[in-house]
């Protein structure tokens, strides 16, 4: 992979992204953030976490990852793999943003060359899921904007 593989998520101090198929929380500003970063680019994110969108979201490429091959509205790109959608995403304009969920993020963690982070200043309980911790001895903060309540960081892997 030549391109950069972003993850972009928001993420609560207990590394909670997810209670039941609901974000816990609700913040206008980083959805605001969250289309101006992705439009144009494209969006790598597994099955549960497009239908939670409900659509694809205009002006970017949507790559879904799921085993069981859904039918999707079109221009949705449907992959049974995170190889294959990464592979996809090698041949397409744009930069590439893994949104989702915690299964994805999981699987595309060694491949994460930045982290688009909004973290958010909360520990909500029942977390069913999960981000991935940032160990800082393999990630380099590059930018922070902190907000009242959330930051939003951004990383890069140490090379």
């Amino acid at each position: 992979m030549t391109k950069t593989v972003t993850a972009i998520a928001a993420v609560a101090r207990n590394d909670v992204i997810g209670v039941g198929q609901r974000i816990p929380w609700h913040l206008p500003e980083d959805w605001e953030r969250f289309q101006a970063v992705t439009i144009g680019n494209i969006l790598i994110m597994g099955r549960k976490t497009y239908d939670s969108i409900g659509a694809p979201l205009p002006g970017r490429t949507t790559i879904v990852v799921s085993r069981s091959r859904p039918e999707l509205p079109a221009g949705v790109r449907v992959v049974e793999s995170l190889d294959a959608a990464l592979e996809l995403a090698e041949s397409l304009p744009g930069r590439v943003f893994v949104a989702g969920g915690a299964e994805v993020y999981r699987a595309a963690w060694p491949r994460l060359t930045d982290l688009d982070l909004t973290l958010v200043d909360q520990e909500p309980e029942g977390g069913t899921a999960f981000f991935p911790s940032v160990n800082p001895s393999e990630w380099d903060e590059i930018a922070t904007v902190a907000r009242e309540g959330y930051t939003f960081v951004r990383y890069r892997r140490r090379r």
